[in-house]
């Protein structure tokens, strides 16, 4: 029943469905459009045949807290999987979708700022989406009440929060809001990717950049140590005598360490110093000196600091963050809050299952989850889990990269996702032909999630 189309490269096999995970996602929809019954094989055709289709009776109400990866993608297949019989509100702040996944090239000099951005209005243009551009504010859990900034309030039977993540500056200290607008983090794409970019770019020959890692769980395990990849690939090829600091709280590199240790001894000799268990507590903002948490000092003409991370703070003010302070838990056959009834959570702001990642992929994965429960939930019947699937690309230059992907199974004793044993893996070594399924997969994803 399914009409994806493939998207197949040159010389290759793999098809967009292999680059996004998609095969267990579209089996669970083959069941969930059967069950819906004949006159719902529309929902499987695209967004233009979609709008031609006569409004259907409504069935629910969703409301949506953010347009990343997880919330612009549960909007698109509620509408969709439901044939419109849901009535979808996605509420963001910002106007545009700006991608982190990839956005580290823009960094590297390997990719135009530009191709990160995109609208927002073929979500309801193709899928009947209501978008309002507000900041959520506050939620009225027993009223069912969603109020905004700027745009009023809206009503809901079901609402799902995808705030992504915020940081807690707090744990470095002298990271205030001055030292912020000189030293960045660049871990939300946005003006200031393209702020560090331009740090780089006045780097003098011979100048030092220091990256901090902070402990696990952050967004995206793999992305700081592709972020050193690309900057040490730009000075390289143009400021051969600089050097990269990689000042990391974890143990050790926490994704695809043998290929990143291997890609820097082999290309980036001589450039990026490595140093595991440097947990970054301070900043000097007026002597670019960051300080760890055992009094040791390290300068760079550019700090990029990544701060401690938890669920975005509007998680926080509804009152669904739940462990450990930082994330939210919730019920992953519906991925409802364990904390507030008819109230569902996705993306990063999750206390995620083990060894599942913060991604753009898995936000994707969740949004898509949550889509096919809620239509279950409104149309009567009983959700059932979801195979969920994950692909974490890195390019180490401006050609090859590696990956490491993984398949999570419900388990009904423990009641989360596992790691199905013998799925998923990581690269045997870094290739061009896994550049071109990286660049892929981003245009795939971003079409995925928008179109």
């Amino acid at each position: 029943m399914s009409q994806e189309k493939e998207f197949t490269l040159p010389g290759s096999t793999r098809t967009a469905e292999d680059s996004l995970g998609q095969a267990t996602v579209n089996s669970g929809r083959r069941r969930l459009l059967g069950a819906l019954g004949a006159g719902a094989a529309i929902a499987a055709v695209p967004g233009a045949a979609f709008a031609a289709v006569r409004k259907p009776k409504a069935i629910g109400r969703v409301v949506i807290i953010g347009a990343g990866f997880g919330g612009a993608t549960a909007a698109k297949y509620l509408r969709k999987w439901s044939n419109g019989a849901i009535e979808v509100t996605l509420i963001e702040r910002n106007k545009q979708f700006i991608s982190c996944p990839t956005s580290n090239e823009v960094l590297g000099g390997n990719r135009a700022y530009e191709s990160l951005v995109h609208g927002y209005d073929k979500l309801g243009k193709n899928w009947g989406v209501k978008l309002v551009n507000a900041s959520a504010t506050a939620v009225d859990a027993e009223k069912r009440r969603v109020r905004t900034d700027t745009a009023g309030e809206f009503e809901y039977d079901r609402l799902i929060v995808a705030p992504g993540f915020d940081f807690n500056f707090a744990s470095i200290e002298g990271y205030d809001e001055k030292a912020r607008e000189r030293i960045l983090h660049a871990w939300k794409a946005g003006p200031q990717t393209f702020a560090l970019r331009q740090q780089l770019v006045d780097l003098p020959d011979g100048g030092v950049y220091a990256l901090t890692i902070p402990k696990a769980p952050y967004r995206c395990p793999p992305g700081p140590y592709e972020r050193a990849s690309q900057i040490a690939w730009y000075f390289k090829q143009n400021k051969p005598k600089s050097k990269v600091l990689v000042l990391d709280a974890n143990d050790k590199i926490i994704s695809k360490e043998k290929l990143f240790l291997g890609v820097w001894e082999k290309d980036y000799a001589g450039i990026i110093e490595y140093t595991p268990k440097w947990n970054a507590t301070g900043v000097d903002a007026a002597s670019s000196t960051v300080i760890s948490e055992l009094g040791d000092r390290v300068h760079a003409d550019v700090l990029n600091l990544l701060p401690a991370q938890r669920a975005g703070d509007i998680a926080r003010a509804i009152g669904i963050v739940n462990v450990n302070d930082r994330w939210a838990d919730v019920d992953w056959i519906t991925l409802e809050s364990t904390a507030l009834k008819n109230v569902h959570v996705v993306g990063d702001a999750l206390s995620a299952a083990p060894l599942m990642p913060k991604s753009g992929h898995m936000a994707n994965q969740h949004g898509k989850a949550v889509a096919a429960a809620i239509v279950e939930i409104f149309s009567g019947r009983e959700p059932q889990p979801t195979l969920l699937a994950n692909t974490c690309y890195s390019l180490v230059d401006d050609k090859r990269a590696i990956h490491v992907d993984s398949v999570h199974r419900y388990d009904p004793e423990k009641k989360q996702p596992l790691v199905v044993a013998g799925s998923g893996g990581v690269s045997a070594a870094p290739s061009v032909e896994e550049g071109l399924y990286t660049r892929a997969w981003a245009e795939t994803i971003w079409k995925d999630v928008l179109a």
